[in-house]
């Protein structure tokens, strides 16, 4: 089958490369010149464990190409893929501008019948405004359907996401059109992977709904966290508690800055906002949003608590929002250091693969290549990213290295009563 992935950001990549490996004829459209070029040349433009090979092996064999031309992207496929960026607005209500032009491109110069696939994050009604504009651009009337297939790709283990996705919701109302998306998922299908059809404005909801409901699940248990420390128990112990109840289960259950990243923080924002626009209550997303805002810097609460911070040097391991990927968006991280810089700190960090998109958004930070160069002379060092690196490491040197043997541990990683072994002044998220 020939597709067309408008957007080569972090869904577009992925879900080409995919569909490539697959046998299909991918043309992947960006109006980003630079990265349509490091593209064409091999050069990935993100980082994703397992991604590269496969991208080279399909871009070898030509089922893999890389455009700036929309009249032939868009003339050459069968079904067309929106995968652009929809960014917060400042009314917190999802920017559309990019979806809005990529339809009325697809209108301007669509020459026959098109599946046009919203697969970037949307709200409700989007379908509807994409089939408006692309009539409104038609030279002639010609026949397309629009379709919601959202994608559920986690960072860091998207391939596998890709390839063995939990389900494929497909949102439409067109016969001809579920039939050209069950041929193009059939292979997938095949491995036990239910695909699930259902009308377009569900599937447009069910993404939000997903997202959010991880996102309240990470900030329950925050909330729970600080309880948990005031009242002497041990936030890991009770998540492993109820995590045991097959109802509840154990995944999104785990204390620590918050979550960040390109969905989360964005996709409640934007829940919020749509379920004011249709006058409902939206109070229970909008506490799991404010938890969250809080919990990204409680980092500089629990050093204050133990030291002052004006002048003090406090090194950082991780920046990126979440391991196996170099994604600083959001990431509480980022947030924290900032915060420290405020207060009079001076920072060094060390993160395996997102330092260089760290240093694009970070001033006056001093970045390392080696953990333990990192931590040498500090007062304090703060876990903000789970990396196994971190989870294995010499901890016995890091305390020789640290001028005070202070740990804050913003992600659980480390278990208290060995850190206390050790002679660290360890301070985890709920833990006793």
């Amino acid at each position: 089958m020939k597709l067309t992935m408008v957007g080569v950001g972090y869904v577009g990549i992925v879900s080409g490369t995919g569909f490539a490996s697959l046998g299909n004829d991918v043309i992947c459209l960006d109006t980003d010149k630079t990265k349509i070029e490091m593209l064409e040349n091999g050069r990935m433009t993100i980082y994703e464990p397992g991604l590269e090979e496969i991208f080279k092996t399909n871009l070898k064999a030509g089922r893999l190409v890389f455009t700036t031309d929309s009249k032939k992207a868009i003339q050459e496929s069968e079904v067309i893929f929106i995968c652009v960026g929809t960014p917060a607005g400042s009314d917190s209500e999802a920017d559309l501008s990019a979806v809005k032009s990529v339809a009325a491109a697809i209108g301007m110069y669509m020459n026959d019948y098109k599946v046009v696939v919203n697969k970037s994050t949307v709200p409700v009604g989007t379908a509807d405004m994409v089939r408006m504009i692309i009539k409104e651009n038609q030279h002639q009337p010609l026949d397309f359907d629009v379709v919601s297939n959202p994608e559920f790709l986690r960072e860091g283990a998207a391939v596998k996401d890709f390839e063995n996705p939990d389900r494929i919701i497909i949102g439409t109302n067109s016969p001809k059109a579920e039939k050209i998306m069950t041929s193009l998922y059939r292979s997938l299908a095949r491995t036990g992977r239910p695909i699930m059809f259902t009308d377009i404005r569900s599937a447009e909801i069910i993404k939000y709904a997903s997202n959010c409901m991880l996102a309240t699940r990470i900030s329950f248990m925050n909330q729970l966290s600080h309880l948990c420390e005031k009242a002497g128990a041990d936030i890991a112990q009770v998540a492993k508690g109820i995590g045991l109840d097959t109802r509840i289960g154990a995944r999104f259950l785990h204390a620590g800055i918050g979550y960040g990243g390109s969905c989360f923080p964005k996709d409640v924002k934007a829940l919020i906002a749509t379920m004011k626009k249709y006058r409902c209550d939206a109070d229970l997303f909008e506490a799991v949003d404010r938890i969250n805002e809080k919990q990204n810097t409680i980092v500089v609460e629990k050093l204050q608590s133990v030291m002052p911070i004006e002048g003090i040097t406090v090194a950082i391991w991780g920046v990126s929002f979440k391991p196996k990927t170099d994604d600083i968006r959001e990431a509480p991280a980022i947030k924290i250091i900032r915060r420290l810089q405020e207060h009079g700190a001076s920072i060094r960090v060390y993160d395996p693969v997102a330092s260089e998109n760290a240093k694009k958004e970070l001033k006056n930070v001093h970045f390392f290549d080696d953990p333990y160069k990192t931590v040498e002379g500090c007062e304090a060092l703060v876990v903000a990213t789970e990396w196994d690196l971190f989870r294995n490491i010499d901890l016995k040197q890091v305390k020789k290295l640290l001028k005070k043997p202070v740990i804050i541990d913003g992600r659980n990683i480390y278990p208290p009563e060995n850190m206390k072994e050790l002679g660290f002044n360890y301070i985890g998220i709920g833990r006793r």
